[in-house]
């Protein structure tokens, strides 16, 4: 169960451009926490550290913090953390009349059948994926 510490951080009022610079502005419209602006359900939700490459089309990379909501009931297309066999896995999932596939996005990765000879559970609908772009905190060399 996450930890939630109520700290509050400033919120600067304006947008950051992503393009062309926009005049800076100075003042501070509010406060927020993250894990109220993050979390839907802090009953249900929980953190866990992604392993591997198979998710990067989906912008998930080896190392990056999710938030994962258990109370959401799944969605073909969304991306989940289940439970196949004895391990856990992070996938996109398809569902294809009554047949259900745990879908990577990573061609180097095949999509997995999840069939009557496998044991199967979606344990939650990934809400959110968090990495650092610094390499001070952990962050990849592009």
């Amino acid at each position: 169960m996450p930890m939630y510490l109520g700290l509050r951080l400033p919120l600067v009022r304006d947008s950051v451009a992503a393009g062309f610079p926009s005049p800076a502005e100075e003042f501070v419209d509010s406060r927020i926490d993250l894990n109220e602006y993050l979390v839907g359900n802090r009953m249900a939700t929980f953190y866990v550290r992604t392993r591997g490459d198979s998710m990067v089309g989906a912008g998930i990379l080896n190392g990056d913090l999710l938030i994962v909501d258990r109370s959401l009931e799944p969605r073909d297309g969304q991306v989940v953390v289940a439970r196949v066999d004895d391990g856990f896995t992070v996938k996109r999932w398809r569902r294809k009349g009554t047949r259900q596939f745990l879908v990577p996005e990573n061609p180097d990765f095949a999509a997995m059948e999840m069939t009557g000879d496998r044991s199967f559970e979606i344990w939650g609908v990934v809400t959110y994926a968090i990495h650092s772009l610094s390499e001070a905190h952990g962050g990849r060399k592009g």
